[in-house]
C-alpha cells in the first residue's frame, strides 16, 4: 500500500490499509485513519490528523506552515474529519502558532486550487469549487457552496446553506441560506435550490424567504430586523441559525443591496 518512492518519517502514524502513492512526502507527527488514500507526489508536511476515507489527490499540500508573517513557528495543527476529498494543488494550512488549529469536518470537497489559511474552521458537507480562497480564522457552516475563484476576507463567517457566486470577494459575513455575488459580494436571494436539495419543507423555507425580506429589503437597521426575526423562531426553528449568525458576527453582515435595475427585475 506504500510505494517505494514514498517518504514516511518514522513518527507518522498511519493505519494498515492507508495508500500512498509515488514520491509523496508523510512529514512528522502525522497520523493518517483507515481507508485514507494518498495519491502521487502529495504532502502531509507535519502536524496533522487526518481521519479515515479521505481521498488525497496528486500535488496536494495539507498541514504546511501557516503564511501568516506572526507565525515564529510551534506546534500548531491541522485537524481533518472522515470522508473528504482534496483535488490536486489545494493548500490547507496549520494553525498559526502554539496550539491554534485549523479544523475541517466531514464529507467535504475541496476541488482544485483551493485553499484555506491558518485557524479557520470548516464544518460538514461544504463544497469548495476551483480556485475559492479562505484567509485566516474564517468560519465556514455546514453545506456552504463556495464558487470558483472566490474570495473571502479573514475573520468572515459564512452561513449554513449558504452559496458564495464564483469570483464573488466576500468581507463580511454571508448569512445562512442566503446566495451571495459580485464584489463586494452583496444578497442576491434565498439559497431555494440548496434548500429544497437538503429537505428544508415548504413551510420553513417560505418564512426563510419572509426573513430574508425582513433583513435585506425593507432598509431595516440590523437591531430591528433581529427583534423581527426572534419572533419568527416559534414558528420556524430554522430561522434561529441567522439570529446566531447577527450575534456572532465580528465584521457584520453582507447587505449591500442591489442596483435598482436588479431590484426591479427580480
Amino acid at each position: 500500500m506504500i510505494h517505494a518512492t514514498a517518504i514516511i518519517d518514522p513518527s507518522a502514524k498511519l493505519a494498515a490499509d492507508v495508500s500512498v502513492g509515488p514520491y509523496s512526502v508523510i512529514g512528522p507527527e502525522v497520523e493518517i485513519g483507515a481507508g485514507t488514500t494518498v495519491g502521487s507526489n502529495a504532502l502531509i508536511a507535519k502536524n496533522t490528523k487526518i481521519g479515515k476515507g479521505n481521498i488525497i489527490y496528486s500535488y496536494a499540500s495539507l498541514g504546511n506552515d501557516s503564511q501568516d508573517l506572526k507565525y515564529k513557528g510551534g506546534e500548531a495543527w491541522l485537524h481533518i474529519g472522515d470522508h473528504n476529498t482534496f483535488r490536486e494543488f489545494c493548500t490547507i494550512n496549520r494553525g498559526s502558532g502554539g496550539s491554534d488549529i485549523t479544523l475541517i469536518g466531514d464529507h467535504n470537497l475541496f476541488m482544485s486550487y483551493t485553499h484555506v489559511a491558518h485557524d479557520c474552521r470548516v464544518g460538514n458537507y461544504v463544497v469548495f469549487s476551483n480556485l475559492a480562497t479562505l484567509a485566516g480564522h474564517i468560519q465556514v457552516d455546514d453545506y456552504a457552496i463556495i464558487g470558483g475563484g472566490a474570495v473571502v476576507h479573514q475573520f468572515c463567517n459564512i452561513g449554513a446553506h449558504s452559496f458564495i457566486g464564483g469570483a464573488a470577494g466576500l468581507g463580511q459575513d454571508a448569512m445562512p441560506y442566503v446566495i451571495f455575488h459580485g464584489v463586494p459580494a452583496y444578497p442576491i436571494s434565498v439559497n431555494l435550490v440548496g434548500l429544497r436539495r437538503h429537505g428544508f419543507s415548504e413551510s420553513a423555507i417560505e418564512h426563510i424567504r419572509h426573513a430574508y425580506r425582513i433583513l435585506f429589503r425593507r432598509g431595516n437597521k440590523l437591531e430591528d430586523a433581529r427583534e423581527e426575526l426572534i419572533k419568527m423562531v416559534p414558528a420556524c426553528p430554522e430561522i434561529q441559525l441567522m439570529i446566531d449568525a447577527i450575534d456572532r458576527s465580528q465584521r457584520g453582515i453582507a447587505r449591500r443591496s442591489r442596483s435598482s435595475k436588479e431590484e426591479s427585475a427580480q
